[in-house]
Parts: C-alpha cells; structure tokens; sequence
C-alpha cells in the first residue's frame, strides 16, 4: 500500500513537475517514491539552499512553482537564507522536509515551524490520513499568497502506509483583482485625467506588472498617451515599444534618462513597489511630479505616491485606455465626441494646433547611453564597463540571466539587455543575500531547456555556493555560461566602508583561479585579464550547445571602478 511520502509525492507531481534538493534520512521514502511512482523529475543540488534557490529560480524563468526537499534538522536550516530571499522576492515554491517525529525532538531535531515562520514561510504538516488534501492546500497557499511554504513529513509518519492515495482537488488559484467600489473609480477617472492633460507623461512598470501580463495593455496605454516608459530592474522588457522606452530606473539607468523621468508631470506605477534602489532613495521624480500607483498591495508602498489604485496591473491599464480613448466616457474627460488625446497632438490631431508628443521629442537612444569605460582601468586590470559591452556582444541572443548578489550586479544589469522579465533574475538581492548564483543556473536550465543560460556572479558569492558549481555544469552543460567578477575583494563593502575609512583587510580576498575550479567540474575556464582573452567566448556562441562545454569566464576587473548605483549607496550612507 502506498505509504504517507508515496501520498505527498504522487499529489504533488500532478501540479509540480520540477523537484531539487539534497536526499537525506527525513526525505529518503519521500524521494522514493517521487522516483518510482511520479513523472516529477528531481534535480539533484550539492548544498541544501540550492533545493529552494534552484526551484526560486525555476518559476521566475518558466512561471511555474517547483518544489525543493531536503531532510530535517541541519538540512533544513540550510535552507532558512534561500526561503528568507523567496519570501522577500514573493516566489512560490514548495519545500518538501522531513521533520521530528510526533513522538517529541531528538537531540539532532530543532522547532523548524518556528524557524520558518521567523523568515515568513508558513509550515503545513502532513498526517496518516491527510497527506494529500494537506499537499493540496500547501500548493493553493504558496499561489494564491504568492510565497514560499513548507511541507513537513514527520520522521515516524514517513513510510507508514495510508491506503490508496485520494483524489484531490486542484489548488485554487485566485482570480485578478479588478479594482472596486466609489473610490476607486474615482481615482481611476483622476488618472486618466492626468494623463490626458500631462505634457509629460510617463509610465514606470516591475515585475507584478509582467506576472499580470500587462505588457500589451501598458503597451496601449503608452500609445494612447504619447508617454515614456521605463521599468524596474526586475520589469525589464515588459512594455512592447522599445524605441520609446528609457531602461532601467534607479541606480542601473543612465543619467540622461533619469534625467528625462524627472521632467515627468504624471508618472503612472504599475506593479512595482517601489523600493529604495528603484527611487533612487527618493529622488527618482522630481518634487512636482504627480505621481500614482497602481499596486495589488493593501496601500501605496511609497511616501511620494499621490494617488493609489488597488487592482491587478493589466486590468486596471486597459480601463485606464477605454477611459482616454473613449469620447463618452464616465467621468467627462472630453465633452467634445470629437475630442480625444490626439486632438492635442499627443498622438495625431483632429484639430486644434498640434503638439508633438514628448516621447518624439527625445533622443532616447542617447539618453539611455552608458558610459563605454576603457580597455584597461589606471590600475591596469581589467575594466567592467568594456568587459560588460563586449560580453553582450558575444553572448547567444536567447539567453536567461541570471545574476548572485553584490558590488557586481550593476554591469550585467547596465550592459547586457534581455527580450523579457523572466530573463533578468537577481536571486538574493530582495534578501541582500549573496551566495546563490551557482544553484539559480540549475533552476533556469530546467525552466528553460532551450536558452543559454547565464550565471553573472562576484568572487565572495562565488566561493560562498561552491558546492553548486558542479550542479550548474551538470545541468547547464553547453548550453551554460558563468561570468566571475574577480576583483578579488567583497567590493560592496571596500567601496563603501573602505571609503569610510574602517580596516579593509577583512573585505579582501585572496585571488582565486575559478578557471581551474571550472576544470575539476568538467567546464571549461577561461581567465580573461584583456578583451582579446573574450576571444573564447565568440568561438563558443558560435558552436552547437550539444558540442561545447559550460564555460567559465574568470574576469580579473579592477576594483576601483565604482558602479553607478554603488556611487548612490555612498552618497546615502555618507
């Protein structure tokens, strides 16, 4: 008869079809039957936190949640850095562990409920006669919540047998959150006013925009008011029309283009939450800007929000474009039928003196420009700004970046462009966090089997997930590329407390060969000390996956090249 484990392992392989992790005591009956009895497949990680970062990043490259598992007591404390980040980041996920039996702790056995709930993941325990419905549940609370969550398989329960597994309902999952009631569409009519009377409108969208699918709907709504765009770094490519869009905003967009968003008289927020880094710690809009938000929080996330709508981004766009481009509609926009956006010249002109709209009155282009940086920094390493030019270059259009925490970040999101959201993930950085580079490859090559995957990664998160470099080979092979910032040193922290004048020995490294580590894991490592050394990585993109090996740049940059967002940092802090 099938056992607790074969339960929760048949339920969850009808919803789940990734699993990562590390086998252990408290999961081995678990992953038995996982193996024997599901079409689930299971990924194998060298570390624990790589079985939650590696399902992290499976659902932000595919949308679809995975599962990690590892066993109880120390596996399951691995894991506590890799949930924090997934809560903070908002990423469903399953973790599958074993637990103490229901007897009481063992000495080896720590209050892991406790634990959890100290990161925010809710804990969901299964029983003998409730394996699957609690599975169940477990998946419905991870999607409707948006949040990571743990399922716990006591020690003693484990392999006790339950009878024939039951049928059970498929998770619910809520429906959008169209917006409602008196007041909000009050403030929607005040948003669409706004924007119809703005000269200088502008629109900002992130990731809760992407997860809405909101990208047509913004796209229109960029359209029907001749407005800017830009996004947040994890929103990149979500508006349609590139030629009108300014990048990144906050630390990694360019000057000329923050610039421009300054001059913004409306900014309309869709699905971003606006934190420190993407306000530019509050100097993103300039102090007439009226600004807007259009969230599925309770409330606005930020002091300088003038007006909020609570609804789904998608949603809410499209109503905000019927009620521009409609001559009737509810709130009395234009009283004229013949009146619209465009008889203002924002987008064409009935009539009336035209006025060209302010996105066509921009170079964009330029104004997104970064600074090329030189072949050689003063101190005769190698500089990250050409070294990130060149890089983007050379790499496979279809490609998945994927990026570890640190001083480093600021180049891959700066120079290296992706087609979506879901091809720029920074795991670790909601958490500020390094650490979880190495494993995030192993969730994107499963998500996407068809990209390039590419890891973009410091020396200090490097060494720290070493034992995933392996796993990353393993399931990348050719289709993977890692580039190692090597500026021997944790620069994050020499450029802004060296800065302050505090002893910089405990922030230094020494500098390692990850060339060679690449060697003992069957890749391919590269030091790359010129532009010339890239010479690899052209000959690489340019061969079939199947026939080349995971390659490894080990990028010796100099270290007093400060990023742009770091310059802020220390502006802040100093």
């Amino acid at each position: 008869m099938p056992s607790v484990s074969a339960h929760v392992a048949r339920t969850l392989a009808e919803h789940i079809d990734a699993v990562f992790g590390v086998m252990g005591n408290g999961n081995a009956y678990f992953l038995d039957a996982l193996e024997r009895e599901t079409a689930a497949s299971f990924t194998a990680v060298r570390h624990e936190q790589g079985a939650v970062v590696a399902a992290d990043a499976h659902y932000r490259a595919s949308g679809q949640i995975a599962a990690g598992t590892t066993t109880y007591g120390a596996g399951f404390t691995n894991t506590l850095t890799a949930l924090a980040e997934a809560v903070q980041a908002r990423v469903p996920l399953v973790l599958v562990v074993g637990d103490e039996p229901t007897s009481g702790p063992r000495p080896w056995d720590v209050d892991q409920i406790a634990l959890a709930s100290a990161v925010g993941a809710r804990t969901y325990t299964v029983g003998r006669a409730d394996a699957a419905a609690t599975t169940i549940i477990a998946i419905e609370h991870a999607l409707t919540y948006r949040l990571p969550v743990v399922l716990a398989i006591p020690y003693d329960v484990a392999a006790l047998e339950a009878g024939p597994v039951p049928g059970a309902p498929a998770p619910r999952v809520p429906s959008a959150l169209a917006p409602g009631g008196e007041f909000a569409e009050g403030m929607l009519e005040e948003i669409a006013g706004a924007l119809h009377d703005a000269e200088r409108p502008f629109l900002l969208a992130g990731r809760g925009a992407w997860l809405a699918g909101a990208g047509e709907a913004l796209g229109a709504l960029a359209d029907a008011t001749g407005a800017l765009t830009a996004s947040t770094a994890l929103g990149r490519g979500v508006f349609p029309a590139t030629e009108y869009d300014l990048g990144v905003t906050g630390g990694f967009g360019a000057d000329a283009a923050m610039s421009l968003v300054r001059k913004a008289d409306v900014a309309v927020v869709f699905g971003a939450s606006l934190n420190q880094f993407t306000m530019r710690f509050g100097e993103l809009f300039a102090p007439g800007t009226r600004v807007f938000q259009v969230d599925v929080a309770p409330a606005a996330t930020h002091a300088h929000v003038g007006g909020f709508v609570r609804g789904d981004a998608r949603i809410v766009a499209g109503m905000l474009v019927e009620r521009i481009a409609s001559p009737h509609n509810s709130g009395g926009l234009r009283r004229n039928p013949h009146e619209s956006i465009a008889a203002e010249g924002r987008v064409g002109s009935f009539s009336g003196v035209m006025r060209r709209p302010w996105r066509e009155s921009v170079d964009v282009a330029a104004a997104r420009a970064y600074d090329t940086g030189d072949a050689l920094a003063v101190d005769g390493r190698l500089d990250p700004r050409s070294a990130a030019r060149r890089i983007a270059e050379l790499l496979p259009e279809d490609r998945v970046v994927v990026s570890d925490g640190g001083h480093f970040i600021g180049w891959a999101n700066m120079y290296w462009p992706v087609a979506s959201p879901d091809r720029m993930m920074m795991i670790g950085t909601a958490f500020q966090a390094i650490g979880q580079g190495w494993p995030s490859v192993v969730g994107a090559a499963l998500a996407r089997p068809e990209s390039t995957i590419v890891l973009t990664s410091g020396d200090g998160g490097g060494l720290m997930a070493i034992a995933d470099l392996e796993s990353a080979v393993r399931a990348a092979g050719g289709r993977g590329c890692a580039v190692i910032w090597n500026d021997a040193a944790y620069g994050a922290e020499v450029h802004l407390y060296g800065l302050k004048g505090l002893a910089e020995e405990p922030m230094l490294i020494p500098e390692v060969d990850f060339a060679a580590f690449a060697a003992a894991v069957g890749a391919e490592g590269v030091v790359v000390r010129t532009l010339d050394d890239l010479a690899r990585l052209e000959t690489w993109a340019a061969q079939p996956a199947a026939e080349r090996p995971f390659l490894l740049l080990d990028l010796r940059i100099s270290p007093i090249v400060i990023a742009p967002y770091q310059q802020e940092v220390i502006r802040v802090n100093s």
